[in-house]
């Protein structure tokens, strides 16, 4: 690639971290069960006391109750290992707003923000770039590693081509044991629908949809010639047609089962992020 390195956003490197912790603190907030864990850790019932029990797992009331002592058992911890599939093509870095307000620049922001949030409930999380810089990290528990791939991406290449749909395809077979993914793209891969679709077969998968203003509908214009900016196909279009038509989208996910949450730069996510969890949680879809 021959594209000039740019910056996702306007924020120096104490100000970007800064600005992801407080997100992941948004996330993390009221919340006493993981919307990425499941259950978590569950009371299941109380057995006798065995010499070398810990002390704290008593259950007095049932010792009470007996005279003789029980101990509290608890379901282990669900750690559903996370993955974050970020997509960093070039669609994905034009803005029609003011710099730092792309897409790409609110993928990395959330992406950091449910990382952190991820590690705050045990659970290992990795990542996976679905541009064409070959990005891939094991999920683990490194809080360090997040903020290492973190500031790695936050610089971008405006000739950066997609590769939802084969990076998809290619995570599936190599996932040895059920996983989170989220998927953070504004979905311009014709391949990346079909492919987020059989994933989810066996994988528990969300999909973030970043929506750029200009998207949505060209209002005021009449008819125009545009390119795409990671294949360079020219095309027509007007005014009253929209790039993506969300309602559809929606539809294709819900028939499919998969949750997703379609977000518009410039606008306000931590809320709609958090509540979308929370309903996820609420659901059960987080310990299915």
């Amino acid at each position: 690639m021959e594209g000039f390195l740019e910056t996702a956003d306007t924020l120096d490197a104490r100000q970007f971290v800064l600005a992801v912790k407080r997100l992941a603190d948004s996330l993390s907030f009221g919340t006493d069960r993981s919307p990425f864990l499941g259950a978590g850790v569950e009371y299941v019932q109380s057995r006798a006391y065995v010499p070398g029990d810990p002390i704290k797992t008593i259950d007095w009331r049932v010792t009470a109750r007996t005279g003789r002592l029980f101990v509290k058992e608890y379901e282990a911890p669900k750690r559903l290992p996370g993955y974050l599939l970020i997509d960093t093509s070039a669609s994905m870095t034009i803005s029609s707003l003011a710099p730092g307000h792309s897409k790409y620049a609110l993928a990395i922001h959330i992406a950091g923000g449910l990382a952190l949030a991820c590690l705050e409930r045990v659970s290992p999380v990795g990542v996976l770039g679905v541009g064409e810089r070959g990005l891939r990290i094991q999920p683990s528990l490194s809080k360090h590693q997040v903020l290492q791939w973190l500031h790695e991406l936050r610089t971008f290449r405006y000739d950066e081509r997609t590769t939802l749909g084969r990076r998809i395809a290619e995570l599936g077979p190599s996932l040895k044991e059920r996983a989170l993914v989220i998927v953070l793209s504004d979905l311009h891969d014709p391949a990346g629908i079909p492919a987020i679709k059989q994933l989810a077969h066996r994988h528990d998968v969300v999909v973030i949809q970043l929506c750029d203003p200009a998207e949505v509908s060209l209002r005021g214009s009449g008819f125009l010639r545009a390119r795409e900016a990671e294949t360079g196909r020219a095309f027509v279009t007007h005014g009253r047609k929209r790039w993506i038509d969300p309602e559809s989208v929606e539809e294709t996910f819900k028939r499919a089962g998969i949750d997703h949450l379609r977000l518009e730069t410039g606008q306000p996510c931590a809320v709609k992020i958090r509540q979308f969890f929370q309903a996820r949680d609420i659901l059960g879809k987080g310990s299915r």
